[in-house]
């Protein structure tokens, strides 16, 4: 990527298209799997971006229970430019690594088959890695539901009660230097020197890579002018099973960096732990009519936070509202519970990382 000198004071800091002399090639990336419904709708807002560089987008497909690799197929044959990779695990940082592996260009632009791009999304990052020398760049995960249920784990994912007030699910963060972002765009040379994604990780794959660019002395730069358009899960059952999948993989997170650990993380499984104790209290002092009926204080004070936190939330339907707490409850159970309960030894065994890959 050619180095321009830096907008004026005139942009407030912000990069512009002069800022850029030469334009670099960018390769999307975008594992998939069991994505029909949502799918054609993600790629082609990979193609309506305008952008004045060379662009390819590479889709790795795993085994499907639907029609996504056939969708994916009809993609490649409309389009120019568009190309199908196998990802026989089926796993997304194995996935991300084969499209690597083909990509041909200098700058990784990281998309899900559950997103969807913002206008001018390419663009406004390559700027960003041109003004910032970021090694990776990235925005707001805009979460964005069709049903009511839908619309109510988006506003779980976009406000502090939900998952904690993390920098890229807020939409007033401030621009700067953050330990993760969603997705995110990045320079090949620096995702190539550390090995890519870790295979391993069959989740939270993208925090623990933002962790190692960070120490390997490169900079991940927020913006809040880079939005995806994310759909969210469509049924407390699926949304439940992301969650606690989640979790667990965050504690095996934490486990090999400790130095990862927050009190944002801790939360949920400390609320999970207090819930469950509490009700045990709760039912002992109930039946022998003791002062341990205290504990129902736990269960109760919890289920009166996230009431109170649905009904002060602004900008939501009522169907959407009356679903919020059960669903605030959906994320912060299943969450803290996968972390409690983490992964079996056979699945940490799996897990331990193996040599990195090479591209």
């Amino acid at each position: 990527m050619d180095r321009a000198t830096p907008a004026g004071d005139d942009t407030a800091g912000h990069a512009t298209s002069d800022s850029v002399t030469t334009w670099p090639g960018v390769s999307v990336v975008m594992p998939v799997r069991n994505e029909e419904e949502h799918l054609r709708a993600a790629v082609e807002r990979v193609l309506d971006q305008d952008y004045p560089g060379d662009r390819e987008l590479i889709m790795a497909v795993g085994p499907s229970t639907d029609r996504t690799a056939e969708i994916a197929e009809q993609l490649a044959a409309e389009h120019p430019g568009v190309l199908v990779v196998d990802n026989p695990t089926g796993r997304t940082p194995a996935g991300l690594n084969r499209a690597v592996a083909r990509s041909r260009y200098e700058v990784i632009v990281r998309v899900d088959g559950h997103g969807e791009l913002t206008d001018d999304y390419i663009v406004t990052a390559v700027e960003l890695l041109e003004r910032t020398g970021a090694v990776n760049v990235g925005g707001v995960m805009d979460a964005r539901g069709r049903t009511p249920f839908e619309e109510a784990v988006a506003c779980g994912y976009n406000t502090r009660l939900g998952l904690g007030g993390g920098t890229f699910h807020l939409k007033d963060s401030p621009e700067g230097p953050a330990d993760t972002v969603f997705l995110g765009v990045f320079r090949k040379e620096a995702l190539n020197a550390l090995g890519g994604f870790d295979e391993s990780l069959h989740r939270a794959q993208d925090w623990e890579l933002n962790h190692r660019l960070r120490q390997a002395g490169g900079q991940v730069f927020f913006s809040p002018r880079l939005k995806v358009t994310y759909r969210p899960r469509s049924s407390f059952g699926a949304l439940g099973r992301q969650f606690f999948e989640t979790g667990r993989w965050r504690r095996e997170v934490i486990r090999r960096h400790p130095d990862t650990a927050s009190v944002r993380y801790l939360a949920a499984p400390v609320a999970v732990a207090g819930i469950a104790g509490g009700t045990i209290l709760g039912l002992v002092g109930t039946a022998t009519r003791s002062w341990l009926r205290i504990g129902w204080a736990a269960p109760l004070g919890y289920g009166a936070i996230v009431t109170l936190g649905s009904l002060l939330v602004k900008g939501i339907s009522p169907p959407a509202r009356a679903r919020l707490p059960f669903v605030y409850a959906t994320m912060h159970l299943a969450w803290g519970s996968g972390f409690l309960v983490g992964l079996d030894a056979d699945q940490r065994a799996e897990g331990e990382p193996a040599e990195p890959p090479t591209h």
